[in-house]
C-alpha cells in the first residue's frame, strides 16, 4: 500500500487535508493505494507558489526554456519502461499501449523546442513615417491544467510543453484514479531543469477544480474529459474572465464504402474499436457499413477477429490486446449499456457479458462486444460508451451514411474506408468534424498540427498541441512606436515633422 501526495515546490508533500481516495488495481479489484484530496487551501498554496516562480521563468529567453524541453525529451526517452509501468499498473492498459502513451506525449515536448521561432512575433517597418509596429507573445501567467484517467502521460505532455515553454506556471490536477505517473513527470521536468514552483501537482477532486476555477491568480484553463462537466467547466471558467478550452466527449463513426478493401476495413476497426479496451476520445465506436452487402461482410470479417482478442492484466506479456477499464463503476455502466442495446432491439452478434478471467475474476475486465443493427434512436448510439463495444448502423447510401456522422452531437474524429478518392475528398470537405481519417482510423495528428473536435466534444476556440497549443498558452501584444529625429543645434533638438 503506498500513498501519493501533492508535488510543490519541486518536491513531493504530503496531503493536510485528511481526505483520500482509493487508488485501484484494475486486473484485480484490490486498492493498491490511496491519493490525498486536496483541500482549497492546500490548492491556494500551490497557485501561489506558481504565480512568485513564474515572472522569472517567463523572463528566460524562448533558447534557454526550449533546452528544459530538450533534456525532457531524452529523460522520458530513458524512464520510458518505468513510466509505462506505473501507468499500466494503475489504469490497466497494456505495456505496449502504455508505451505509446509515454511516446505520443513525448512527441509534443519534442515539438515545443521549437519554442523560440514559434514564440516570434511580427514587425512592419514603415508603417507611417518614423512608425514601426511589432507584436509580441507574452505568457498568459498562471494556468490550470485538468486532465483525465485515460492517458495519464500524454495528455499531461500535451499541455505541459506549449505552457511551460512559452513561460507560464501551471498547477496540474491529474485523475484521481491513476496519479503515480503524474508525479513521476514533475520529478523529470525538475531534472531536467525546470525552476522549482513553475509545475506544481495537486491531487483531489471536484473541490480543487473549483478552486482553480474561482482564482483570480489563474489566467487560463485547459480541461479534457466527459462533455457535461467540459460545459460546467468552461461555463465556470469564462464566467471569471479565464481563457478556457475544454474537450469532451466523441462518438467517433466509420464509414465502410462497398469498394473498400473488407479486411483491411476490419483490422482497422478491431484496433481501433476495443484497444484500450475503448477508453479512448478517439476511439471508433460506430461502424457505418454502406449496403446490406457490405454490412453483411464487414460483419463476417470482424467475429473471428474480435473472439481471437487476447484480454488480460498487462503483467500477463507483451501480445495482451487490452486490459481492464478503470474501476468498477466503469465496468457495470458499460455492461449496463450492453444490456439496455439489447433492450431495445439491437442484434448482439459478439455476447461476452459473462466474460470472467480466470485467477482475476474481482478484476474490472469487460469481454469484447459486438452489434449489429443499431439505429441512431438507441442509447448505445447516442451515448459515448467508452468500452470494448462497437455498433454497427447500417446505411442505405453514401448521403444517408454522411448524414449520421454529421447528425450526432459529438464531432471529435471519423473516418472513411474506401478506394475512391472523389468520395474521400467529398467527405473531408462536407463532414462536421474536427478530425477526419481517410483509410485511417484514429485520425489523431502528429504533434506539429493542432488536435481538437467540433460541436459538444469542445469548448472553446483554440486546440491542443501544434500552433493552436502555444497560441492558448500566450496573448499577443502589438507595439507602435515612434522615435523622434532631428539635428542638434546649439545643445537643443529641433525635430522634424513627424506626419
Amino acid at each position: 500500500m503506498y500513498e501519493i501526495g501533492h508535488f510543490i515546490d519541486g518536491k513531493r508533500v504530503k496531503g493536510t487535508s485528511g481526505r483520500f481516495g482509493d487508488i485501484f488495481n484494475p486486473a484485480t479489484g484490490e486498492v493498491q493505494g490511496r491519493v490525498a484530496m486536496a483541500s482549497p487551501g492546500e490548492v491556494e498554496q500551490a497557485i501561489a507558489r506558481a504565480a512568485a516562480a513564474q515572472p522569472a521563468w517567463g523572463a528566460m529567453n524562448p533558447q534557454r526554456r526550449a533546452r528544459v524541453m530538450m533534456e525532457m525529451v531524452r529523460l522520458l526517452n530513458r524512464d520510458m519502461d518505468k513510466l509505462a509501468e506505473a501507468l499500466s499498473r494503475e489504469h490497466g492498459k497494456t505495456l505496449p499501449d502504455a508505451r505509446g502513451d509515454v511516446q505520443r506525449g513525448l512527441e509534443v515536448i519534442e515539438f515545443s523546442i521549437g519554442a523560440p521561432h514559434l514564440l516570434k512575433g511580427e514587425f512592419t517597418d514603415g508603417a507611417g513615417p518614423g512608425i514601426d509596429m511589432y507584436s509580441m507573445r507574452q505568457p498568459l501567467g498562471v494556468v490550470g491544467i485538468i486532465m483525465p484517467f485515460n492517458f495519464p502521460a500524454m495528455m499531461p505532455l500535451w499541455h505541459l510543453g506549449p505552457c511551460l515553454a512559452s513561460g507560464n506556471a501551471a498547477v496540474y490536477k491529474p485523475s484521481e484514479r491513476d496519479p503515480s505517473v503524474a508525479m513521476m513527470l514533475a520529478e523529470l521536468f525538475i531534472e531536467a531543469g525546470l525552476p522549482e514552483g513553475v509545475f506544481q501537482v495537486v491531487n483531489g477532486d471536484k473541490e480543487a477544480v473549483d478552486t482553480l476555477l474561482d482564482s483570480d491568480v489563474i489566467q487560463g484553463i485547459s480541461f479534457v474529459g466527459s462533455t457535461p462537466v467540459a460545459k460546467y467547466i468552461y461555463a465556470r471558467a469564462t464566467a471569471s474572465g479565464k481563457r478556457a478550452q475544454c474537450f469532451g466527449g466523441a462518438k467517433n463513426h466509420m464509414i465502410v464504402m462497398p469498394d473498400a478493401d473488407i479486411d483491411q476495413a476490419a483490422d482497422a476497426l478491431v484496433g481501433a474499436g476495443y484497444g484500450a479496451a475503448g477508453e479512448r476520445c478517439m476511439a471508433v465506436s460506430v461502424a457505418v457499413p454502406v449496403g446490406d452487402e457490405t454490412a453483411d461482410r464487414l460483419i463476417e470479417a470482424l467475429i473471428p477477429r474480435i473472439e481471437k482478442l487476447k484480454v488480460a492484466p498487462y503483467t500477463a506479456g507483451e501480445d495482451v490486446d487490452y486490459g481492464p477499464v478503470v474501476t468498477r463503476e466503469a465496468q457495470e455502466r458499460i455492461l449496463g449499456l450492453i444490456n439496455k442495446g439489447v433492450e431495445e432491439g439491437a442484434k448482439l452478434v459478439v455476447d461476452n457479458r459473462d466474460f470472467k478471467l480466470q485467477g482475476y475474476e474481482n478484476g474490472f475486465f469487460v469481454g469484447p462486444h459486438l452489434f449489429d443493427h443499431v439505429t441512431p434512436d438507441m442509447e448505445i448510439y447516442k451515448t459515448e460508451i467508452f468500452g470494448p463495444v462497437l455498433s454497427t448502423v447500417r446505411a442505405g447510401s453514401y448521403e444517408e451514411a454522411l448524414k449520421l456522422a454529421m447528425d450526432h452531437e459529438y464531432g471529435n474524429g471519423t473516418a472513411i474506408f474506401t478506394r475512391d478518392g472523389d468520395t474521400a475528398r467529398d467527405f473531408a470537405h462536407r463532414v462536421n468534424i474536427g478530425m477526419v481519417g481517410i483509410n485511417v482510423p484514429i485520425p489523431v495528428p502528429l504533434a506539429y498540427h493542432s488536435f481538437g473536435g467540433w460541436k459538444k466534444s469542445m469548448f472553446g476556440d483554440l486546440n491542443q498541441h501544434g500552433p493552436d497549443g502555444f497560441r492558448f498558452y500566450t496573448r499577443t501584444k502589438t507595439v507602435t512606436s515612434r522615435w523622434p529625429s532631428g539635428l542638434k543645434e546649439g545643445g537643443e533638438f529641433h525635430f522634424k515633422a513627424m506626419d
